[in-house]
């Protein structure tokens, strides 16, 4: 258990941290190459769309065949990515690149498929907790990682610093070892003996399913709108560059803390009391930081509170997921739960460089994000998380 825990935390904290950083070239790239901010914003979007979409496949091929070999294609995807995100002439090639390549790599060596992996090989004692100790290296990432991007971009060039990455991330490719699994992973670590088409069918048509992926919407929503314009968002209001590094970088180290206690509450209390929680948290931190004079101070105490927050919905979601279902079809099932993530993301990275570029402000977005923090908290309140063979429809659960 404890190879299988480092590799994975390992591989998610070089896969997330470097996605975290690239709201730090958003000024340069748009800058160097005379794009607007909604041409970057779209190529990310885009990237996080494909995220989800390829997240679905990548999934399914872990359940199928492991990890190994997906975790291989999403790293050799992903320095590709980076390559063509630093050479790209054009927007369109941009959004392929930046986009469609590293979105699709994102998918392949990120949570749905570290998941996966947990919730065949850790007992559903501990997995909430695993899951935790997962999601809080990929916000170890974010703090490790988006200072030396920074150092990077001012040390290099915003286009050196990419190359640079594009070869630090097939450090990948040697962690993957460590999650290597024996034969079809779906036999023996099954319990319910499904088809994906009958697990997929079952999923989609149970109403707590359908709630964790409205809420999962949100989350994406406001993550990524937040990791990708906050640093714009800053520099507008007359702040360094350097105040965006430190806030990202706090965002992540207090995330360490904020998963790793989500997943380990859920061990012990309702999960849906948890995400509930974490929502409604979320729309009232941004709510007061909105209200509140802008000063490094005040960023740096929005960047700690929203860091317990911000991938905290993680271990929670994906371990209901397990609890309701089974492991057979976790990863393919996490997969889909992370799509509709995906599309909030979207939404949140795309609304935010739409709207700046036809209002001049970030103000819309951030009402949103307070709106949409609120009603993902009541949403999450009906889930039921007792193991669907045990019952039938959606019954009362005690906690």
């Amino acid at each position: 258990m404890l190879q299988l825990l480092a590799c994975g935390a390992a591989i998610v904290t070089l896969s997330m941290g470097i996605r975290h950083g690239f709201g730090l070239w958003l000024q340069p790239i748009t800058q160097a190459q005379g794009w607007t901010r909604e041409t970057f914003a779209f190529a990310l979007a885009v990237q996080n769309l494909a995220w989800g979409v390829f997240g679905i496949f990548a999934g399914m091929a872990a359940d199928r065949f492991g990890a190994f070999r997906v975790i291989v294609g999403g790293t050799l995807l992903y320095a590709l990515g980076l390559v063509g995100m630093a050479l790209s002439p054009t927007g369109l090639l941009f959004t392929l690149t930046a986009g469609v390549l590293i979105g699709a790599a994102q998918a392949g060596t990120t949570y749905a498929v570290i998941y996966g992996v947990i919730g065949r090989h850790i007992s559903a004692e501990k997995r909430s907790w695993a899951m935790g100790v997962a999601a809080a290296a990929g916000s170890f990432g974010q703090f490790l990682m988006v200072p030396i991007e920074g150092f990077l971009i001012s040390s290099l060039g915003w286009k050196e610093a990419l190359l640079a990455l594009s070869l630090a991330v097939l450090l990948i490719v040697p962690l993957a070892l460590g999650l290597r699994e024996k034969g079809s992973v779906t036999g023996s670590s099954a319990k319910r003996d499904q088809t994906i088409g009958q697990a997929l069918r079952e999923a989609l048509k149970y109403p707590s399913f359908q709630l964790l992926m409205a809420g999962y919407f949100v989350c994406g929503f406001q993550v990524v709108f937040i990791g990708v314009h906050m640093p714009s968002y800053l520099k507008d209001k007359g702040l360094s560059p350097q105040v965006a590094s430190y806030a990202l970088a706090l965002i992540g180290l207090f995330n360490v803390f904020g998963t790793y206690a989500a997943g380990a509450l859920g061990q012990r209390i309702a999960k849906r009391k948890i995400l509930a929680t974490i929502y409604l948290s979320r729309a009232v931190v941004i709510a007061v930081f909105l209200a509140a004079p802008l000063s490094p101070l005040s960023v740096y105490i929005f960047s700690a509170l929203m860091g317990l927050l911000w991938l905290s919905t993680i271990p929670p979601t994906n371990a209901v997921v397990a609890q309701i279902f089974g492991i057979q079809h976790l990863s393919m099932l996490s997969g889909f739960i992370f799509f509709s993530h995906q599309i909030g993301s979207f939404m949140g990275v795309w609304l935010g460089g739409y709207l700046y570029d036809r209002s001049g402000s970030y103000d819309i977005v951030w009402y949103l994000a307070i709106a949409l923090g609120v009603f993902a908290a009541l949403i999450n309140l009906p889930v039921r998380e007792t193991p669907i063979g045990q019952r039938g429809g959606e019954l009362p659960q005690g906690a």
